[in-house]
This record gives C-alpha cells, structure tokens and sequence, in this order.
C-alpha cells in the first residue's frame, strides 16, 4: 500500500498513518511534525494549540515536533532551532532501518540547504521515522554528519500531550533529580517532591534522567508512558494562565488541557566526526491505570512490563 498523502487547500502536505486496530496519527511535512494522534476509541492524545496556524516560516504549536540543532535559547540559533519550520522530504533509503508498513510508518529526511549553512555552517542529514501501533507512537530520529568537520548539536522531541485537567495530573520518574529551571536563569536545583504536581508556570530542563516516565492523567484514569534512548534530557513545561496569554498562537484557557513533556540532549550537546551518525528513540504508550485507594502503584507504571 502506497503512503496515503492528503493535499490540503492552503499547499501542505499531511500524511495520515492508520494501523488496523484504529488507531491514527497525522504528519505534515512542514516541520516532520506530528499534529494528531489519535487511539482506537478517536480520542486525541496530542495537544494543539486552538489558534495554531500553518504560516511558514513560523512554527506550529502544539503536537509532536523536532528541535535541531538548538533546543529553546540554549545557544545563538532562533528558539529551538530550524528543523521544525523547514519543508521536510520523503526518505526513500532509510536504511540501515528495515523496511516499513507504508499505511503505518512513515520515514521523513531534512538535508542543509545553502540557506541552513549560512545560519549553522554544518552539513548534516536528518532523519524521522514516524510509527503507530495499537496504544504506541514511535519516533526514530538520527543525526549524520554530511560534513568534513566534526560538529555538535542539540535535538529534543518536544510532546506537547493532551491532559484533561493540568491540576489533576501528575509526572513520575523525575523524582530526587537536578534540574535547570528555565524561569531563574538556569540555576540547577534537586527535586524535593515525591511526584511532579502543577499548580503554577513549569519549564525545567531535568538532568541525567531515566528512560522512562509516567504521566498520570487522574481524571482519565489513564497514564501515558514515555519512554526514551539516548536522550538524557526531559523537559517538562506549561506557561500556566499569564503566560499564555501573552503567546500569540496560544489560546487562554490552553494550558488547562496541555503539558509539554519532552525528550532531549541539551545540556550536554551530541558530538559527531564526518560520516558519523547518532540514532534515539523515543515510545510515547497508553497505560490505563490502575487504582488502588485512589492512588496509582508506581510500581506498575515505572517498571511494569507494558
């Protein structure tokens, strides 16, 4: 079966992957950016901003996009680098990947162009492989360096997750860590709470962190699973009520149902010689809950065998 490539009125290009319990997500090439996925019950899972809009060169809020080769101010490039408001192209040969179900995955390519060597003087080749299967949305993403210099780069995934209620949520797995809080100029603290809770403006930036976490949607009695590989960083951010306001492509009332969780290399930038290739992985997974008490058992989420 051929991709199933949507044109739509305004010129962009969506690819809709379907799997056959039901599942579904949608990707533009502008960016490589996921902006739907959705579970076998039409539910979505990813969050996109009420006033997004797709007006290149700007980026879209919400979903799941790519940050390459700078993640947010971390470094002299625009805000989270350039990789997610690019034009992105098919990837014909993404070996040494296997080949994939075409209805259910789709393989995507970025190369520098004249213009990107002007702003980041690197020629790089970089790759998503973008994957449903019931409950699970799967990203491949791989650096290779196309130059004859060694360079070094930021990359993160940044998931914007739909939450039916920020107050009642919370985050496990970043407990007694360091991390940069982004809202006091960086200063690194350790996590003192138990579990992560949200009554005020986040954007953390968590250091050395496991490969999996849990978020834990109370009201839905559902957690999501993210599960990661080589990426040490997670992010975790929501502009909470002033801070929202003042984003123009951001409804009021957004950050209610969102919160960013993201998967990243950032304080320690990836290294890689001519001809060299860095791969991650990230798993984001549906887990009902399971409750006892009211009281989720972390055990199951953290290291249970989903």
């Amino acid at each position: 079966m051929p991709l199933n490539v949507v044109n739509d009125r305004d010129g962009s290009s969506r690819i809709i992957l379907t799997e056959p319990a039901g599942s579904t997500a949608e990707v533009l090439l502008y960016g490589g950016q996921v902006v739907s996925w959705k579970n076998e019950r039409r539910e979505q899972l990813l969050h996109m901003s009420s006033k997004a809009q797709l007006k290149p060169p700007k980026a879209i809020r919400g979903g799941l996009h790519v940050c390459f080769p700078q993640f947010g101010k971390f470094g002299a490039l625009e805000r989270h680098g350039f990789a997610r408001n690019r034009f992105w192209s098919f990837d014909k040969d993404p070996s040494p990947l296997p080949p994939a179900n075409q209805q259910s995955t789709v393989d995507l390519v970025l190369k520098s162009t004249e213009d990107d060597l002007k702003i980041w003087p690197h020629s790089f080749e970089l790759r998503v492989r973008i994957s449903i299967s019931p409950g699970k949305l799967t990203i491949i993403p791989r650096v290779r360096n196309a130059d004859t210099k060694a360079f070094s780069f930021m990359f993160a995934l940044q998931n914007y997750l739909y939450v039916s209620d920020i107050c009642e949520v919370r985050v496990e797995g970043l407990e007694t860590l360091d991390y940069l809080d982004n809202l006091m100029r960086r200063e690194r603290f350790t996590e003192q709470a138990d579990s992560l809770t949200f009554d005020g403006e986040i954007d953390r930036v968590y250091l050395n962190t496991p490969t999996k976490i849990a978020i834990i949607d109370h009201e839905k009695k559902r957690t999501i699973e993210l599960r990661k590989e080589g990426m040490p960083n997670a992010v975790v951010w929501n502009p909470w009520d002033k801070k929202a306001k003042s984003i123009a492509d951001m409804g009021d009332e957004d950050y209610t149902t969102m919160l960013c969780v993201d998967s990243g290399a950032i304080d320690t930038p990836i290294m890689l010689k001519p001809c060299q290739e860095w791969k991650g992985r990230q798993e984001l997974s549906i887990v009902s809950s399971s409750y006892c008490s009211g009281q989720l058992d972390p055990r199951k989420v953290l290291y249970g065998d989903h």
